[in-house]
């Protein structure tokens, strides 16, 4: 009996030892399901990266090169290839350099900041107001306040007549006005900068200039023709002055590109009532009054009893 139960347990146990080995060499020789599961997104992946590619590419082809500095650049030393760099921009900025070696060698006049991009105004000599003005004219600075800047609605690149009011003339008060300088160009108006001659924005050189400037108090610079300039000083200093702006259907922006100078005559309308030869130090001759006469008796009155008489001392 005891025979018979041994050999029944020892056939059970063989029985599952082939199920185990079985078993055993099934899962043997199946994959990793990680490696299943890593092969997946690779596969999804590969169409991603090859159409994000193509925008690259596409929006490289839309953008242009344009060089600027990578670091502030003092005025007159020559410019080093490794103080630029080539940025791609979707819209390259008119008259920007495209390459490095354009610029390299080349010394500018004044401060360029850094991140400022390059053309041939970088190089230009003067400042931002002697690239606004052409030889025959001069900018010339005006103290103004909201009321005289045409309640400060003025603009750089507006044309406006300076007009000139007067309170006394030879200390007699007399109040006048008159257009002082007709037709003149605003360059700018406080720190805001109108356009070059090439109708550019004007770059400023220097990022700091600002904290440099001022805060107190506003003022204009009036593009002034040569032969002008003194009289606006005179004007400035013989009363006070305002700003006139003129219409935009005027077209004086047109005939200035054209070359002109003179925009509106100065004749005697619009000198209106005042001359200025007065301001010249020609002064005009003053009435000359005689003194006045001391009325004189013609003598002494006498009494004598009911009687008088008038007696000459």
């Amino acid at each position: 009996m005891d025979s018979r139960v041994t050999m029944a347990l020892a056939g059970v146990l063989l029985l599952g030892a082939v199920v185990a080995g079985y078993w055993g060499i099934t899962l043997s020789q199946q994959p990793p399901p990680s490696n299943n599961a890593a092969v997946a997104p690779a596969v999804t992946a590969q169409p991603q990266t090859l159409s994000t590619r193509i925008d690259e590419a596409a929006d490289n082809a839309q953008r242009s090169a344009v060089v600027v500095a990578v670091k502030a650049l003092a005025p007159f030393v020559p410019i080093k290839a490794e103080d630029l760099a080539i940025e791609q921009l979707r819209v390259a900025p008119q008259g920007s350099f495209s390459s490095i070696e354009q610029v390299v060698g080349r010394s500018s006049w004044n401060p360029i900041g850094a991140g400022t991009w390059l053309s041939e105004d970088s190089f230009a000599a003067g400042g931002p107001l002697a690239q606004m003005i052409r030889p025959q004219e001069r900018a010339v600075a005006v103290a103004v306040d909201e009321v005289i800047s045409g309640g400060g609605h003025v603009r750089p690149g507006d044309y406006v007549d300076v007009l000139l009011f007067m309170q006394e003339q030879d200390g007699q008060k007399q109040q006048t006005a008159q257009v002082a300088v007709p037709a003149v160009r605003l360059l700018s108006y406080g720190q805001e900068l109108g356009p070059n001659l090439n109708g550019q924005a004007v770059q400023i050189k220097d990022k700091d200039d600002a904290k440099k400037q001022p805060k107190a108090g506003r003022s204009v610079v009036l593009a002034v023709p040569q032969e002008l300039v003194t009289r606006l000083m005179l004007a400035s200093q013989a009363g006070t002055l305002r700003l006139a702006v003129r219409s935009a259907d005027e077209d004086l922006h047109k005939r200035y590109a054209a070359g002109e100078t003179n925009l509106a005559a100065l004749d005697d309308k619009t000198r209106s009532l005042l001359p200025l030869k007065s301001l010249e130090g020609r002064a005009s001759p003053r009435a000359v009054t005689s003194p006045r006469a001391v009325a004189r008796s013609p003598g002494v009155q006498v009494f004598r009893g009911v009687e008088n008489s008038w007696q000459t001392p």
